[in-house]
């Protein structure tokens, strides 16, 4: 049997939708700004942490819990493609986490998010943090509403990828270099990292964190607590300008 052929037909209407991935990106947009609207409303700080898979993601965000879980009121959502292995570790601490399972999509998107927030109230939430799959490509792409994105580079995973992967560290507002308690048998140059990473992103900030000799963790949580009170002094001065 001959194959059918396809139309050649030019399609008719008010919009013609012409490239997949873009318009997946604009609707992704849509529901971010969705989500950054909804986090005003409520004065809650959006944080997005990215990174390869192993940076230490969730040992960090164990040790948050820990040190800032009795300060603010916070959830985390946790993206991964399978498992609920992360969420369970945080859960573990007292961490008040939920699962977003991807079913094999190398990233979260702002629908995804979305549908986390219905899973919990949000309530008295302060800050809501989001762990994004292990991934310094496909992220990078996907706004999720947040107000900031923290990036963490292992030093296990060698010094040069800021310009290998350089979109993720242009759309970050704050690098991590963690496993720093590694450094002196690894061949890891901090200098040269911070250097790359600031030639894509001048405004990035940077923090020296370990997560097992506790290392920059106190300046972490303390950058956290400062957002987080930033945001809330912000949203007094809109409501008393009214």
């Amino acid at each position: 049997m001959d194959k059918a052929q396809k139309s050649t037909k030019t399609a008719r209407g008010t919009v013609t939708c012409d490239n997949t991935t873009m318009h997946l990106l604009k609707a992704n947009d849509f529901v971010a700004e969705s989500i950054r609207k909804k986090m005003a409303e409520k004065n809650i700080l959006l944080i997005n942490i990215t990174s390869s898979a192993g940076s230490g993601k969730t040992t960090l965000l164990q040790e948050t819990a820990r040190r800032i879980g009795d300060k603010v009121n916070m959830k985390i959502l946790v993206g991964d493609l399978e498992t609920e292995r992360d969420a369970d570790r945080l859960r573990d601490v007292g961490a008040d986490a939920l699962q977003i399972v991807t079913g094999g999509i190398c990233h979260l998107e702002a629908q995804m998010v979305w549908q986390g927030m219905e899973g919990f109230s949000l309530d008295g939430v302060e800050l809501l943090i989001i762990e994004n799959v292990g991934n310094l490509v496909c992220p990078a792409s996907f706004d999720l509403g947040e107000d900031y994105r923290v990036t963490l580079i292992a030093t296990t995973e060698g010094d040069d990828k800021p310009k290998k992967y350089p979109r993720m560290f242009l759309t970050s507002e704050l690098l991590l270099v963690s496993k720093i308690d590694l450094l002196p048998y690894l061949p890891f140059s901090v200098d040269n990292v911070v250097a790359d990473a600031r030639d894509i992103n001048p405004n990035l900030e940077v923090l020296e964190i370990s997560s097992i000799n506790d290392q920059g963790i106190d300046e972490w949580c303390n950058w956290l607590l400062n957002k987080v009170a930033e945001k809330q002094e912000a949203a007094k001065a809109v409501a008393n300008a009214e």
